[in-house]
Parts: structure tokens; sequence; C-alpha cells
């Protein structure tokens, strides 16, 4: 009998199905929405983004090229980014990708990729800017249904982080509503879009830019919500949800040493990749801010 039929089957790659999410909305927004986007802006888009995957996996020696969170970063800005220069699509990509090899604490992320490129592009170049992605009922409830879907099927490990966050932000958004006498179809109206979306299945949840433990990833995804709201609502600044997660995010590797827990993997990793990043904790401190193999998903 072959060993191999015996082996229980692998869980499928979350990054698989948020990569046919990703890419599904997109084409449906191109065709059927009409999305305010150059065919030549989603081309530099992804060839930069894979371009840089395949520099970092050279210059660090890796073992294997894996273009999937490269991917998934280059589809997020995709679909968020707006700007009328190419130039300015292909450094964000740039920035997506190369800052997963370029800022690591312990062999974690430091910022999750999409987010800190958005932010950088918009706050250096004053030529970018976050579409808000209002895709209609429609559009909106077909993407809700894939998160969510996603969620499931994969069991997702980090899906406690993305419910922290909405029941966070959901309960000051009606608490606002409740103070300011509005119906709840204001609070309602500013989570019925698909940068929200975006921002709380892949962004929030990215389990190498989020805490080890559930209790960390909880107060985390309280503390993004916590921020948001200040941003939005205090200081009056759009793009809230960005701000405040690439402000939050340094906060992660804190959290990880107050409430530790057990570092994610993947079903799939690239050949090596787990020894390697066993090998790197046993490194001294200055020793592990060199790139380790990327292992996760680029929102």
């Amino acid at each position: 009998m072959d060993a191999s039929a015996s082996r229980p089957a692998q869980p499928l790659d979350p990054r698989l199905w948020q990569i046919a999410s990703l890419a599904g909305l997109l084409i449906y927004g191109l065709t059927g929405l009409g999305f305010d986007l150059a065919p030549p802006q989603i081309a530099v888009t992804l060839i930069t983004a894979l371009l840089v995957q395949w520099v970092g996996t050279r210059l660090a020696h890796l073992p294997a090229f894996e273009p999937k969170s490269a991917l998934i970063s280059a589809l997020s800005l995709c679909l968020l980014l707006r700007t009328d220069d190419p130039w300015v699509a292909a450094l964000a990509a740039a920035i997506a990708v190369g800052s997963k090899f370029a800022i690591r604490v312990r062999g974690k992320h430091v910022f999750n990729p999409t987010n800190v490129a958005l932010v950088a592009v918009i706050a250096l170049t004053h030529r970018a800017w976050v579409s808000p992605a209002q895709w209609g009922d429609f559009a909106f409830f077909a993407f809700l249904m894939a998160c969510v879907g996603g969620v499931v099927v994969n069991r997702a490990a980090r899906s406690d982080v993305t419910f922290a966050f909405l029941a966070g932000y959901a309960s000051l958004l009606f608490a606002r509503m409740a103070w300011l006498g509005q119906k709840p179809a204001v609070p309602l109206h500013q989570m019925e879009n698909g940068a929200f979306l975006l921002f709380s299945f892949f962004m929030i949840s990215d389990p190498r830019t989020t805490p080890d433990s559930r209790a960390g990833r909880i107060a985390f995804g309280l503390l993004v919500a916590a921020g948001a709201a200040f941003v939005t609502f205090v200081l009056y600044r759009p793009n809230g949800l960005l701000w405040s997660l690439v402000t939050l995010s340094p906060l992660v590797p804190l959290i990880d040493r107050l409430l530790p827990g057990r570092r994610h993997t993947w079903s799939h990793p690239a050949p090596g990749v787990l020894e390697q990043e066993k090998r790197h904790e046993t490194l001294p401190a200055a020793a592990r801010l060199l790139p380790l193999p990327d292992a996760a998903p680029g929102a």
C-alpha cells in the first residue's frame, strides 16, 4: 500500500483562496462595475511585485521563489490604490514586497505590506489616493461571502483578530450614532464598502504582522479599532484604518513579549523555510535582522 495514501490531506493554503477572491473581485470590478483602473497600472503593479519578490529571494539566498504573498499584495494594491502615474503604482508594489524582506523583527514582518505601501505613497508622493471601493450591494455582499467563506474553509488561525476588530469598530460606530442621535443606517453605511472588507479580512489578519497569542490578537484588534475611530472622528483625517494599523503595528513585538504564543506557520511552506526560521531564532539579536524566507500573505 502506498504510504502517501495514508497521510491526512493537507488543508488548502489560505493564500490560494485569497488570491482567487481578490482576482475575481478585480475582474468583476473591471468588467462589470467599470473600475477607474487602467490596464497599465495593473500590469506594472503585478510585474513589479513579482520582480521584487524574485530579487529578494535571490539576494536572501532563499531555497525557492514563493509568489503567493507578492500576488496578494499586488492584487490588493490594484483594488485600493488609485494614481495617474504608473511609477507610483510601481513604487507602491516595490515598497509592499520589499518591506517584507527589509523590515522584520524575530522573523516577523513589522508592517502589513499593502498597508505600509499605501501609507508611504500617499504621504510621500501626494499623487496617490485610496479608492473607497463602493461596489454596490451585489459586489459588496458577494465579496463579504467570499471573505467569510475563506475563514470557514481554511479555518484561519487569525480570524480572531478580524472579528475583534469588527466588533470593536462596529461598537464605536454605533456608540457614536447613539451620541449624535443618528439612524442605524449611518454606521452600517460606513462599514459597507469593499475597502473596509479588504482591511478587515486581508490586512489586519496578516499572520506575519499580528500577535502570536489569541489574547494578544484580540487586544491588537481592539486597539486598531480604537485608533481608526480616533483618526477618523477626532483628527478628521481620511484613511483612518490605514493610519491606525501602520501606527500600531510596531507594538506587536511588545505584545508578543508580554503575551507570548505559538508562531504561525503555513500549511505548505516553501522547502527549507521552517528549518531556516528555526535556525534564525538561535542567532544573535543583530543577525536576526537579516531577511528570512517569505511565508506570509501580503494583503
